[in-house]
């Protein structure tokens, strides 16, 4: 949720807020039917970050990102754990894709 990001989602989005990778960001946005955590319009893509309840969500997030990909965006998932690690290396996974 935008007003109270988990610590993992505030800390991507320090690295990726204000264009900082070069392509604008936005945070916690509507796409279809679903809330995506990140997404770069510009570039067609998403980032998730996945806290350890994802590990049950496997096949809805599979779903999800299957209709995503139908619509034009390309899908980045990164584990909390990772984020929470290492930002600085989880935004240039999100460089990485951007191409």
């Amino acid at each position: 949720m935008r007003s109270a990001p988990t610590t993992s989602e505030a800390l991507l989005w320090a690295e990726l807020r204000g264009s900082r990778l070069g392509v604008g960001f936005r945070r916690q946005r509507v796409i279809g039917p679903y809330i995506v955590d990140f997404c770069a319009p510009r570039a067609g893509l998403v980032v998730e970050v996945d806290g350890g309840y994802h590990a049950e969500r496997a096949r809805a997030d599979a779903r999800r990102d299957r209709w995503l990909e139908r619509e034009g965006w390309r899908v980045l998932r990164l584990s909390a754990e990772e984020v929470l690690a290492d930002a600085r290396a989880a935004a240039a996974k999100v460089r990485a894709a951007l191409g």
